[in-house]
């Protein structure tokens, strides 16, 4: 658990400073580094979905995700999650609002290759290596959404140690389970959510990636039924 511990350091203190600093960055600045980081959110998305060997199972895995998040309302969940905080912190100048802010963050930090190969690396093997890497991406990260998006991201501190310590804590009933080949589908179809956050960040598209978050689950159950099949 280092280096979810870590991880979750990095973010609070990250957030923190963009927070302090917020004032006294032009908003022109802001919305430029904010296309900067969707840009760099794309791009760490297309290199990880890269890693899967099988479309079927990332488009199987993508419906399925999608259909029972969907049926779930995990975008509602969370969102309500980070509206429940901005009861607290209700921003009045009709910006971006704290529950956008905590969804968007989440997200961001804990849907991707490092956040999933990197927990079942600590929790298989103990190497937190990946987080370690990932905890100074996420410190860049958190201060400059911090200062664009708000308070929210701060919050977003906890999404991370519950999502990537049960990643960890689950990690060793799931080793006789999962092999490479599933771990590199696991991480295609994250990649996949991480690209729709990117567009999201650009302006682009309004898409509900929080929804697609069981398709992370789905993905190992989808390779095994693929590789039973007669193809």
């Amino acid at each position: 658990m280092v280096g979810v511990l870590l991880n979750t350091a990095t973010v609070i203190v990250g957030s923190l400073v963009g927070l302090i600093f917020k004032k006294s960055i032009p908003e022109k600045l802001t919305a430029a580094v904010m296309t900067a980081i969707g840009l760099c959110t794309l791009m760490i998305g297309v290199d990880g979905a890269l890693a899967g060997n099988n479309a079927i199972v990332m488009i199987l895995s993508l419906v399925i995700g999608t259909i029972l998040g969907t049926l779930l309302n995990l975008d509602g969940l969370l969102s309500k999650a980070g509206e429940s905080l901005e009861g607290r912190f209700k921003r009045t100048d009709g910006k971006v609002s704290v529950a956008e802010g905590f969804v968007t963050a989440s997200l961001l930090f804990c849907v991707g290759a490092m956040t999933i190969v990197g927990s079942l690396n600590a929790g298989i093997s103990g190497d937190n290596e990946l987080l370690f890497t990932k905890s100074i991406l996420d410190l860049i990260s958190s201060c400059v959404l911090a200062s664009t998006l708000g308070i929210g991201v701060l919050f977003a501190a906890a999404f991370v140690f519950l999502f990537q310590g049960g990643l960890v804590l689950s990690a060793s009933l799931l080793e006789p389970l999962l092999n490479e080949a599933m771990i590199g589908e696991i991480t295609c179809v994250g990649s996949v959510m991480i690209i729709g956050l990117g567009l999201n960040l650009l302006g682009l598209t309004k898409i509900k990636v929080a929804n697609m978050l069981p398709g992370i689950l789905a993905a190992p159950f989808v390779y095994l039924l693929i590789g039973l099949l007669p193809l």
